[in-house]
């Protein structure tokens, strides 16, 4: 084979292409929304046109792939959410809010003010019907977050502790909350 017939792999800058074709949406010219949002890709040599919606979201992910730790603790919901919500609890769920927020002091109305008022009451309630669980406190947690980050080792490792350091038996419960964090910063870690 000669080096005329080897064909040279074609590069196509896609911005170029961009401007040179119009993507139409709704009948409005692609140059006309460049600020609006339309979006140009090439595919296939061909330009389509595609509105470029932006999802405000609360709580955004850090990085595509990861487990937060609100999304943590909406997990010990499907794990432990019958059981009452304990001191350990409490703990446990104001180390994960500090440490998903960076903030070191509790929101009023935050998912670790939930708790805490929740062990409070639980701690007056004699029967187990009337306690609060961890369903009730911990069911849309990523909402109640001001910010939220991937769980890391060190989050586990710090939530872990604050449970154990407010349990009598110095235990973690096995599927609560240091628990779900735990399998959240080892699914991270193993990415």
């Amino acid at each position: 084979m000669s080096e005329d017939q080897v064909e040279k792999p074609t590069t196509n800058d896609v911005k170029e292409e961009a401007k040179k074709i119009p993507a139409t949406q709704g009948g409005v010219d692609a140059a006309d929304d460049k600020d609006k949002g339309v979006v140009t890709e090439a595919s296939g040599g061909q330009a389509e046109g595609e509105v470029n919606q932006k999802n405000v979201v609360a709580n955004p992910p850090a990085s595509e792939g990861t487990i937060t730790i609100g999304e943590a603790l909406e997990a010990a919901v499907l794990t432990a959410g019958n059981k009452p919500v304990e001191w350990s609890d409490a703990a446990a769920i104001q180390a994960a809010e500090v440490r998903a927020t960076g903030r070191t002091n509790i929101m009023p109305g935050g998912v670790a003010a939930s708790a805490q008022s929740a062990a409070t009451l639980n701690a007056r309630v004699n029967s187990d019907d009337e306690k609060t669980t961890l369903a009730d406190v911990l069911t849309g947690a990523r909402g109640k977050l001001p910010s939220d980050k991937p769980a890391t080792r060190k989050d586990a490792e710090g939530v872990t502790g604050a449970e154990m350091r407010n349990d009598p038996h110095l235990t973690t419960y096995p599927t609560g909350v240091a628990a779900s964090v735990a399998a959240a910063a080892r699914i991270n870690q193993s990415k």
